[in-house]
């Protein structure tokens, strides 16, 4: 089922003309004798009236009008204004405005088996009237059952955090996971006539019972990268340092003496506290 245009009439003209049959028809029934005619001209008159009166619909700026005659689809009305077709087709009117929803709070299991609780934005318009009325039976309701379903789908397929370089993650690649879920839901929906515009996610977090699990993990990895940091930095200045009294020829120090100074200048550095020196008055060795 593919949507096609069909042609209608203004309605001004014939909203025209029913409202002065109308007014003819009031004359008639007043002037005209006897009583007998006079009732079978109200009835006949007011059937023609009510009949035309019936092919009479609005088309609102971005709504269509889908119209079927018999169970039959006839065509698809775009153009905005009052307007006329066949008074025995039905008529149904369709939004094509932007629209968008946001889904509740999905607790799926992640790629590596840990729950989590998502929830995303979805903005969709219909593209197709004659899809979205024939091909489901309420689209609206189709559009957020699926949606819900393709964001339960993509979530399982990637890690919560990125554990190595290249991967994506949901968290931490926010560009690539929208372009998924977009095309996971379009594929979805495709076939009721609708266009996902954009989707993205709108709340992402653990579960509350391994939440305090995880920010205790992510506190570990954040710790053990500042110290990694730190340590390579010492390192360097350790070796300016040494490099420098060996340029300036300040001191010579032996391999044991050297080692005890990087091990000194290490714990300085590294440490998290401040450090109490320990000041020789004697001699060097």
């Amino acid at each position: 089922m593919r949507e096609r245009e069909v042609k209608s009439t203004s309605g001004i003209p014939f909203l025209f003309v029913l409202l002065a049959a109308s007014a003819a028809l009031v004359f008639g029934v007043i002037n005209i004798e006897p009583k007998g005619m006079k009732l079978l001209l109200l009835v006949i008159g007011s059937l023609i009236i009510l009949t035309g009166l019936s092919g009479l619909y609005k088309v609102e700026p971005n709504q269509s009008a889908v119209l079927s005659l018999f169970g039959k689809y006839i065509g698809t009305v775009r153009t905005p204004g009052l307007r006329f077709n066949n008074p025995f087709y039905t008529k149904q009117k369709i939004s094509l405005r932007v629209r968008n929803f946001e889904s509740g709070k999905l607790k799926v299991n992640e790629l590596d088996g840990s729950p989590i609780e998502i929830a995303a934005i979805v903005v969709w318009e219909v593209n197709d009237s004659a899809e979205a009325v024939f091909n489901v039976d309420d689209y609206e309701s189709f559009v957020q059952i699926q949606s819900e379903a393709a964001i339960r789908a993509m979530a399982t397929s990637y890690p919560y955090d990125q554990h190595s370089d290249g991967t994506i993650s949901l968290r931490s690649h926010p560009t690539e996971i929208s372009d998924r879920l977009r095309d996971e839901i379009q594929d979805r929906l495709s076939k009721a006539g609708i266009n996902v515009i954009e989707a993205r996610i709108s709340h992402l977090a653990y579960a509350p019972e391994i939440a305090g699990a995880m920010l205790q993990r992510q506190q570990a990895g954040a710790i053990i990268a500042a110290r990694k940091q730190i340590v390579e930095g010492a390192v360097g200045m350790v070796e300016d340092a040494l490099n420098a009294l060996s340029a300036k020829d300040i001191v010579e120090l032996d391999d044991e003496r050297r080692a005890a100074m990087v091990s000194n200048l290490l714990v300085v550095l590294c440490s998290d506290k401040a450090t109490q020196p320990v000041v020789n008055t004697g001699s060097l060795y």
